[in-house]
């Protein structure tokens, strides 16, 4: 009898504490939630999005008033005085173009002549797929509009295959997969131990990748990382990919930017091209010509025949138009320009030539002030690597020094925007590294 009593008293106290923890956790909720009326709004739960990386660190940039603060983490080319360039050709381009259009929209698959001449570019003047039709092209927003393009392309004809994206990438390739709904996995790339390629990882991975997969590729100056492959190295990816039966999709978002060579840095795509692949390319002319606010890219994949391209182009459209409806005309229309004109491209080879050569002189003066200070680590990589980025092996917690002792800026990973180097600010640079690093 007694243990009876207990047990109801028991389970009165477990339901009185239920019920009082229910009440507390609705008090909790109606306190938190925003209140129009007596009603919760329809986006009360929404929570807050966690910060750009990138994006946070020109924030705490901008806030920073210290005379020499340093912003070494935005992908954007400044001169030597640290300032915004726009090219000679782009400007003649503009010229030529200001009041010539009308403010139509463009087709769903943009300006034919930007696609044409873009596609040229990635392939070559000469490629037998080019002067066939064999290869499906639109217009995009971008590098960006390009891989998300891919993606859903990808999700939507081939549902169950899954996206092999290299360790480290631009951040941003993780989330536009994953929003697309496809199965992400990751594979090999850069060894932190040589601050250079994990090629014997890379190609365990190709080996054991699952058939039918797409592999997403930098095609020149991997972003983060600076690691590009050698060309036999790209050929040995190429014959072991093509024996997984794999396919290859180039990310190519730094064409002639990387070396100053266009065609160099189209390499990696010709020589998966040349040993009978059918591969896709998203290309983006931000980097190359400078017109990073214009978003201006293509989207091209690889095909059997004409009939092929013609229907994987219509549901390339398909899926633009949904998205986002139809292209920018004005950036499209400069490029055009530019790659349709003989002397217009000329001086943008030289131009872009300049830009990379800028970037490749400050990574070698980076490397001698640093091995110049007195530090005893090994500095080669700053000038084996290539391209906008050098991946600097520094430690979240040694970024985080360099912030707060000497207002310098980069991402947590250690990444250093080269392009924000100056031969004024290169000295200061190597101290501080050295400084954090010792």
């Amino acid at each position: 009898h007694v243990l009876g009593k207990r047990t109801h008293y028991s389970m009165l106290a477990s339901a009185a504490f239920a019920v009082a923890s229910r009440v507390r956790h609705a008090r909790a909720r109606a306190i938190a939630a925003p209140i129009v009326g007596a009603a919760r709004t329809f986006w009360a739960d929404v929570p807050m999005a966690p910060k750009d990386p990138i994006l946070g660190i020109s924030e705490l940039f901008l806030a920073d008033s210290h005379p020499d603060k340093m912003n070494l983490g935005v992908g954007a080319y400044r001169d030597d005085n640290a300032k915004p360039v726009v090219l000679d050709c782009v400007r003649e381009a503009e010229s030529r173009i200001s009041g010539k259009q009308f403010m139509e929209y463009l087709p769903t698959n943009g300006n034919k002549d930007f696609v044409k001449h873009s596609i040229k570019l990635a392939y070559g003047e000469e490629s037998k797929a080019v002067a066939a039709g064999t290869i499906a092209a639109i217009q995009t927003l971008s590098g960006t509009g390009s891989c998300r393009l891919m993606a859903d392309f990808m999700k939507r004809f081939t549902p169950d295959a899954k996206v092999y994206i290299p360790v480290p990438t631009w951040s941003n390739h993780h989330n536009i997969w994953k929003d697309a709904g496809c199965e992400e996995r990751t594979f090999r790339y850069y060894k932190p131990a040589t601050r250079g390629l994990d090629f014997e990882g890379l190609m365990e991975d190709i080996n054991g990748a699952e058939e039918g997969s797409v592999f997403l590729l930098h095609a020149c100056a991997h972003n983060p990382t600076g690691v590009d492959p050698t060309h036999e190295q790209w050929r040995q990816m190429s014959a072991a990919m093509k024996a997984r039966k794999l396919f290859p999709f180039f990310d190519m978002a730094y064409q002639g930017f990387a070396s100053g060579d266009c065609e160099h840095d189209a390499a990696a795509l010709r020589i998966f091209v040349e040993d009978g692949h059918k591969v896709g390319c998203s290309q983006s002319f931000a980097k190359n010509m400078g017109l990073y606010g214009q978003r201006i890219g293509c989207f091209s994949i690889m095909c059997e025949n004409a009939d092929e391209a013609a229907r994987v182009e219509s549901q390339m459209k398909l899926l633009a138009r949904a998205m986002y409806s139809n292209p920018p005309l004005h950036g499209a229309a400069i490029v055009a320009t530019i790659l349709g004109d003989a002397t217009l491209k000329k001086q943008w080879y030289g131009e872009v030539k300049v830009m990379a050569d800028r970037i490749i002189n400050m990574r070698a003066a980076l490397r001698a002030a640093l091995e110049g200070s007195g530090s005893k680590l090994s500095w080669n990589h700053v000038t084996e690597q290539i391209g906008m980025f050098c991946f600097s092996g520094m430690t979240g917690e040694q970024v985080d020094k360099l912030r707060e002792e000497h207002h310098i800026y980069m991402t947590r990973n250690g990444r250093i925007s080269m392009a924000g180097v100056t031969s004024g600010t290169v000295g200061r640079l190597a101290s501080a590294i050295h400084d954090v690093t010792k």
